[in-house]
């Protein structure tokens, strides 16, 4: 006993004396906060922790923001641990006095007179040995530390540091492991037994002794009386809590988008996605939530993104990551798979683009050759003359191939691939017909893309992953299609039927079924929302039975009621856009089709498609030639009808002034042809 009562009373004659001898080593002897190892943190938009990872030797130590925490937490730390932490320089030789003379009233240690700024010295350089030189090296680098740093940087150091029982280090870790929830509004009861714990962490960690904790606990609250920091009332509803029997696991959202982020950015300590949190925790519960009742094996992904800015919402790459037997680690949202029908709307976009067809045109749905491939519809049934916008809403395959027959395989794939998706043929393919039908592969997230651009009436801009890098990433890529062709579409997806007991008319939306099976898919939007769901065996295995309709759609509907109460409509009509009926439109655009008995195919022969004309005046008009057909012929300027001829090759065309346009002339028959041209 008199050796420790010598022992604290040379640290006390000693430290100021020590600390006036010291200054000039100390202001050379900094510490970098930057070396110190910490967690990664990946965070969603608004700075939520989606998922920490841990260190490599498992222990979890997260960044410690004073603005982040529960202020009476840390009045009562002040309090019990340091009273004079924020006047004191590092070393606290009243404390060591009072350590001192309670050692000499208790006959034991009751504390060590280590100020804060001494613990975090310590905990920065820990030393296994407890000698008087070991302690005066910790007093020297204290007063350092507090040459080099605010009061509140060291105490966010402490806090970061402190270790908690186990592999726990900092109040976040403590925290979110203990309670299930970051620091912010700690109750009070909480907030003691976070102070308690770093004096003697694996003693008092309650996963391992609740009564030790308790305890520790009380012994807090008990001084914080005697101190006036706590009522008599806050004191017994604190008694009461509940003290946790075990560690939670800590936050684990959106994994794979955490991985993907680590991976881009190894040396990076916080990743910001795009991400909301509240939304991506709502729809994995729903992914789980639907697999329950799939068979085995069978997995989904889901994701959201924001129309306007094209950041990306939610991302769920499978219903459950560490579900082995749905192979839960591979995300199927960056997954090349065959996509079936979802192609379809933008086969029909580029022929409304081109003025060959409008939503309210006529279409045979017939046993049709396009030589040696003979397409069938998904029930093996034929509906006969149909509308374009019910033939899309019904998904049938003979109009879609019609369609892609007469604007060319490899104008869409370019037309996709130029808007930024990415797409795979198989090897030695060359785009077909079949490209239509989903013979060709795409990933969930590039069809995410696609459809949030119709959603802009044809505009299209890169897909947003990470806020920090947002400003930069923003930029608009151009256009998929033309407003008006765009509108056309949404407003025929927006009639596809809806699943059973969903009211349709409120989201536009496509399924598709890839062959065999292996793959079904719904992709819809509203004014603020585009939704993309796969449903399969990451594996590729066929599961018999499998459709979008059945299998997606319901799914795109539910995450459409988790993240709104009510969708938001469509834009609105743009200019140029023909609303009529079918007996209402222009002759070639009643009926889809070439009449095979007609004269040659008809051809624009001046101008030429990419030719620059000079207008030799306000009132000049351009002449338009062509060549076959039968007439009489119809002239569409950026797809509006704008004049007609009879049987005459030449059409007169006034134009309103300088800049591209779209030129298409069709004859009776519905044949046609356009070209782009600048005026100057």
């Amino acid at each position: 006993m008199k050796k420790t009562a010598a022992y604290f009373v040379s640290l006390a004659l000693l430290a100021g004396g020590y600390a006036a001898v010291s200054i000039q080593w100390l202001r050379t002897a900094p510490v970098n906060p930057e070396t110190i190892e910490r967690s990664v943190e990946v965070v969603d938009r608004e700075g939520r922790l989606l998922r920490p990872f841990a260190l490599s030797d498992g222990r979890w130590r997260l960044l410690a923001d004073l603005s982040s925490i529960d202020q009476r937490f840390i009045e009562i730390l002040l309090a019990y641990e340091d009273q004079r932490f924020r006047s004191h320089w590092g070393v606290d030789p009243l404390a060591m006095l009072r350590a001192v003379w309670q050692f000499a009233s208790n006959g034991r240690v009751v504390s060590g007179g280590s100020t804060i700024t001494m613990q975090v010295a310590r905990l920065l350089e820990p030393r296994a040995e407890r000698t008087i030189s070991a302690k005066l090296y910790e007093m020297r680098r204290a007063i350092s530390l507090e040459a080099q740093f605010s009061k509140d940087e060291i105490l966010a150091l402490y806090l970061t540091l402190a270790p908690y029982g186990g592999t726990l280090e900092g109040v976040r870790a403590a925290s979110l492991s203990y309670f299930g929830k970051e620091p912010r509004k700690l109750s009070l009861g909480e907030a003691a037994l976070l102070v308690a714990l770093p004096q003697s962490p694996e003693l008092r960690r309650p996963d391992r002794g609740i009564n030790n904790a308790k305890a520790a606990r009380e012994r807090v609250l008990a001084r914080m009386i005697a101190a006036g920091i706590v009522r008599d009332v806050e004191l017994e509803r604190a008694l009461v809590e509940t003290i946790p029997a075990s560690r939670r696991s800590m936050p684990f959202f959106a994994p794979h988008a955490a991985e993907t982020a680590l991976a881009g950015n190894p040396g990076k300590k916080i990743h910001r996605l795009s991400i909301d949190r509240n939304i991506q925790e709502r729809i994995e519960e729903l992914a789980r939530e639907k697999v329950t009742v799939m068979s085995t094996g069978l997995s989904t992904a889901i994701l959201v993104i924001d129309n306007a800015s094209g950041e990306i919402l939610a991302r769920v790459g499978s219903a459950d990551f560490y579900d082995a037997t749905r192979a839960g680690q591979v995300d199927m949202t960056r997954a090349m798979r065959s996509p079936g029908s979802t192609l379809k709307p933008f086969i029909y976009g580029i022929a409304f683009e081109d003025g060959v067809a409008h939503p309210d045109t006529l279409i045979e749905d017939r046993p049709t050759r396009f030589g040696s491939y003979a397409p069938k519809n998904f029930d093996l049934s034929f509906q006969g003359t149909v509308t374009l916008r019910r033939a899309l809403q019904l998904s049938l395959n003979v109009p879609a191939v019609a369609l892609l027959d007469a604007i060319g395989p490899q104008r869409l794939t370019t037309r996709i691939t130029g808007a930024g998706a990415r797409l795979e043929l198989p090897q030695g393919e060359i785009s077909g017909l079949a490209v239509g039908l989903g013979g060709i592969g795409i990933r969930l997230e590039d069809l995410a893309l696609l459809y949030s651009s119709l959603a802009r009436l044809g505009e299209t801009h890169t897909l947003i992953a990470r806020m920090d890098e947002a400003a930069s990433s923003i930029r608009v890529r151009g256009r998929l299609m033309e407003p008006v062709a765009s509108w056309y579409v949404a407003q025929a997806l927006l009639g596809s039927p809806p699943p059973e007991n969903a009211v349709g008319g409120r989201i536009a939306f496509k399924t598709g079924t890839s062959y065999g099976y292996r793959d079904a898919w719904s992709v819809g939007f509203d004014g603020k929302h585009t939704v993309a769901v796969w449903v399969g065996r990451p594996d590729g295995q066929p599961v018999p039975g499998l459709t979008g309709r059945q299998a997606a759609a319901p799914i795109l509907y539910d995450t459409f009621a988790r993240i709104t109460s009510k969708p938001v409509p469509l834009p609105a009509a743009p200019e140029g856009a023909i609303i009529a009926s079918t007996s209402r439109l222009p002759i070639p655009l009643q009926r889809f089709g070439r009449n095979d008995a007609a004269q040659d195919s008809l051809k624009i022969v001046f101008p030429p498609n990419g030719a620059e004309l000079a207008m030799e005046s306000d009132a000049a008009p351009v002449f338009i030639k062509t060549s076959g057909g039968a007439g009489p012929f119809t002239l569409l300027v950026d797809s509006v009808p704008v004049g007609s001829a009879g049987s005459e090759k030449t059409i007169a065309w006034q134009p309103n002034g300088p800049g591209f346009v779209r030129l298409t002339v069709m004859d009776v028959n519905g044949a046609g042809d356009s070209v782009v041209i600048r005026l100057q």
